[in-house]
């Protein structure tokens, strides 16, 4: 019993520490991306820079770039937001060094998909936040490529189905168009950021159970101390 007591106060003990650790990396991790989302805009990276963007480097960078909407290889997915559900218009942005970036323009409800806008495609500038690639789909339900099907914004994949070369590992969520009257769709600049972080309660808890495992052990030796105590019986 004391060999498993042992163990069970240094894994409660392990765990707790771990999530303090976890919990200054998630606030050092919030600090940056609000850091990245109130700078001034930056080019979005090039070819040469895709290798190392990541998200812990580059994910909710505050972006810019420029190009010519390819609207006939357009991509719709599933989204759900504040406005309700819907989907995310996915539209490929021609470069002018022949590279592809996918531009997530921005929401629009199920009943409107069919009063997406399309603007001129002449030479456009885009700003918005720089996101990592969602593979494989969505909460149980994968994306369907064949038939069109899309529950995740799969750079990697969409631009395989629709055919096009030299596309960024990245796509871009655009900002809100400023001035669009409210019944204009996509509409950008939805994009939530929030991060989860009971880091703090799961270390308590942890130290807690810790603690709970002295306490029963100091119980337990004391009863037993107790009950191998010889009693005395009065003197006669």
């Amino acid at each position: 019993m004391a060999v498993v007591a042992v163990l069970l106060f240094a894994g409660f003990c392990a765990l707790g520490t771990w999530q303090v650790q976890r919990r200054a990396w998630k606030l050092d991790l919030i600090a940056r991306v609000d850091q990245r989302v109130h700078a001034p805009a930056v080019p979005a990276p090039g070819p040469q820079r895709w290798p190392a963007v990541s998200a812990d480097g580059d994910e909710y960078r505050h972006v810019t770039l420029s190009g010519r909407y390819e609207y006939g290889k357009q991509t719709l997915t599933q989204a759900s937001t504040e406005l309700g559900s819907g989907y995310w218009v996915i539209t490929p942005l021609l470069r002018d060094d022949g590279t592809t970036v996918l531009v997530n323009r921005g929401f629009v409800p199920s009943d409107r998909r069919d009063r997406i806008a399309h603007p001129p495609s002449d030479a456009t500038t885009v700003s918005g936040l720089l996101r990592i690639s969602e593979p494989g789909g969505g909460f149980l339900r994968r994306n369907d490529p064949a038939n069109d099907r899309w529950y995740s914004r799969d750079v990697q994949a969409i631009a395989a189905a629709r055919g096009l070369a030299d596309t960024a590992p990245y796509f871009v969520d655009a900002a809100a168009t400023p001035g669009a009257p409210p019944d204009a769709w996509p509409r950008g600049g939805m994009t939530v950021i929030a991060f989860h972080n009971s880091h703090l309660v799961y270390a308590i808890t942890w130290y807690t159970l810790a603690l709970m495992v002295v306490g029963a052990a100091f119980y337990t030796i004391r009863e037993e101390r107790r009950q191998r105590t010889p009693k005395t019986g009065p003197a006669r």
